[in-house]
């Protein structure tokens, strides 16, 4: 007998490692470790899951590397945790541990993990026995460094281990958790004070090319599985209206670099395409081929951007209050949800950042009605 926790995760397993019949239909592009996308820390969930052109925090490591050469610590970190399919089951989670040093004024080497569990599955064969218990997880180690090139822009360079160990001993004799590395590749430029109508205001603005590494192989399926390759641009402007009192707007678009499933598949007699699967391709061709392989031309590849709109209000760098949209078109995932959140500095240095997503599609999302958290730490 296999109980309802072990159906659940299997569902889990199948929605986050592999191509779903339904999704493939509309062309959803999907990948290995998706939870690599998801948003790690509480304020940039807060803020409609943007991070790539917001001010500098110490969970940067995970949207735009080059943002700690701006930061006002001398080193920092910053511990999240995000619940998942919580609706669902209570053991799955994504944990963030990131931590920062600067080297010089113009310098900085960052580290981070993360570490995504799909909770304990229970295999029972016969209703008598004593469960088989097994705990799919998959995690991520990186190291980072930054360098300033100007006063007012950096680049940053990430390098990253992949693990993804979702496989079901039992199942299976012959069980191997697949690896990969990759690597992300960013900049930031953060503008000097400049009168804007009667206040002052700063503008950032950047990107981050993200997982850039070769495929993750899944030895019982004989395929290869494409990492989840990521292009972010963003800018933001921050209006200051007196020593105690910002706004800040940002506005972000990402798109997978990713191919589009576009390689039919019939049915037995071969009459009716059933679905699309992706290209057979190594990762860099797949990289270039994303920008231009959609079978419905450049149409199809506008609805493979996704946008985010975010706006944070700060009293006193104590208080923050925080809210943003996240889109996503309907045929490519149909993720579309507001978000709100809310932070609280200490004078001792830390920080605890909280979010809350409301979903506005059909589509049910994991994170619905999850309050995300986040605590951070930094030296002066």
């Amino acid at each position: 007998m296999i109980n309802p926790r072990f159906v659940y995760s299997i569902l889990l397993i199948l929605l986050i490692s592999f191509n779903q019949h339904s999704q493939q239909n509309r062309r959803v592009i999907t990948t290995a470790v998706p939870f690599l996308l998801i948003s790690s820390d509480a304020r940039a969930s807060g803020l409609g899951d943007q991070g790539v052109s917001t001010s500098t925090d110490n969970f940067s490591q995970h949207w735009n590397q080059s943002k700690y050469l701006f930061s006002e610590s001398n080193s920092g970190i910053g511990f999240s945790y995000t619940p998942y399919l919580s609706s669902v089951v209570s053991d799955v989670f994504l944990g963030n541990l990131t931590y920062f040093k600067r080297r010089s004024e113009r310098s900085v080497w960052s580290f981070s993990l993360k570490y995504f569990s799909l909770g304990e599955i229970d295999i029972l064969q016969n209703p008598l026995d004593i469960p088989i218990v097994e705990s799919p997880n998959e995690f991520t180690i990186d190291a980072g460094y930054g360098l300033k090139l100007s006063d007012n822009f950096s680049l940053g360079i990430t390098g990253r281990f992949l693990l993804s160990d979702v496989k079901l001993t039992s199942f299976s004799g012959e069980t191997e958790v697949a690896t990969s590395f990759a690597v992300d590749i960013s900049g930031f430029f953060q503008s000097n004070t400049f009168q804007l109508g009667k206040n002052d205001a700063v503008y950032r603005a950047g990107f981050n090319i993200s997982n850039l590494g070769p495929k993750m192989k899944y030895s019982d399926l004989g395929e290869e599985n494409f990492i989840p390759s990521n292009l972010r641009l963003g800018n933001g402007i921050e209006l200051i209206y007196d020593s105690n009192n910002s706004l800040s707007l940002s506005f972000e678009i990402n798109k997978l670099l990713v191919p589009t499933p576009n390689v039919p598949v019939y049915s037995a007699d071969g009459s009716t395409i059933l679905s699309y699967s992706q290209s057979n391709i190594d990762f860099l061709s797949g990289i270039f081929k994303s920008f231009n392989d959609a079978p419905d031309g450049f149409s199809e590849e506008l609805k493979e951007i996704t946008y985010s709109l975010g706006l944070e209000y700060s009293l006193n760098d104590m208080f923050f209050l925080r809210s943003g949209y996240f889109n996503e078109h309907e045929l490519k995932g149909s993720r579309k949800f507001f978000t709100i959140g809310a932070g609280f500095a200490t004078r001792s240095n830390f920080q605890i950042d909280l979010s809350y997503l409301i979903s506005t599609s059909d589509v049910v999302s994991p994170l619905e009605n999850t309050l995300r958290f986040s605590l951070s730490y930094n030296i002066f």
